[in-house]
């Protein structure tokens, strides 16, 4: 992705967003970042927490684009894009959606550009990064980091969909994120720093995976998720 932001707002250029995302204090720290409408040329014209939350905000104020968590109560951001569909295919002023996730998995990635989302970025970009993709989304072009970019390649060249693995299937979505950050090498501590959850329900967490997948140990864990390319 590009280090320079392509609205360069003396020209009066404005996007108007809504965050989606079930911290509040993530929403808040985006909103702290990127909303400054003099600024940035962003104006974030509402929030959500949830799938229902989500779709009343976005049918009401039709935004530019919306910045969309793939992991979200009452069924997660395919979700939210399934029942904004006809906002999506607008012939004017149609909705565009930017998924701003913790994950970076192949299955979360295609799941949301299949449900038509139009790029996909980690919650590692900047601010700067965030504020170009969400300009180049609302002018219709796809936005992904390099790795995220060869998933979407890679599903679309085959005519194939990704394998069900019943495993995984057995995990809810903050499981998932939770078994991805450990099997990545992250502390407790930093586990729950990175999803904002305390250390006690990412202890809850990884002993409902483990019991799940029935494994005994984090070496255990990280060697199941390697087997699957989940890290």
């Amino acid at each position: 992705m590009s280090q320079a932001p392509t609205n360069e707002t003396p020209g009066g250029r404005r996007a108007r967003v809504v965050l989606v995302d079930d911290h509040r204090m993530f929403r808040a720290g985006v909103r702290a970042e990127i909303g400054r409408t003099e600024e940035t040329g962003v104006e974030v014209v509402g929030e959500a927490g949830d799938v229902d939350q989500a779709v009343s905000v976005i049918k009401a104020v039709r935004p530019d684009v919306v910045l969309l968590d793939v992991h979200l109560p009452g069924g997660g951001g395919v979700e939210v894009l399934r029942r904004s569909a006809e906002l999506m295919s607008a012939a004017e002023d149609a909705v565009r959606f930017l998924a701003l996730s913790v994950s970076d998995a192949a299955e979360d990635v295609i799941g949301v550009i299949r449900g038509g989302a139009r790029g996909y970025v980690t919650k590692t970009i900047t601010g700067t990064d965030l504020v170009d993709a969400i300009f180049r989304v609302a002018d219709g072009d796809a936005v992904f980091s390099p790795r995220l970019a060869g998933f979407v390649l890679d599903a679309f060249a085959s005519s194939e969909a990704p394998p069900v693995d019943e495993d995984m299937d057995r995990l809810t979505q903050r499981e998932r994120e939770v078994l991805r950050l450990i099997a990545r090498g992250y502390a407790y501590k930093e586990v729950g720093k990175e999803l904002f959850i305390s250390v006690k329900t990412v202890e809850s967490h990884v002993s409902a995976v483990l019991r799940k997948l029935q494994l005994s140990n984090r070496h255990e864990l990280t060697r199941w998720a390697t087997a699957r390319r989940l890290v």
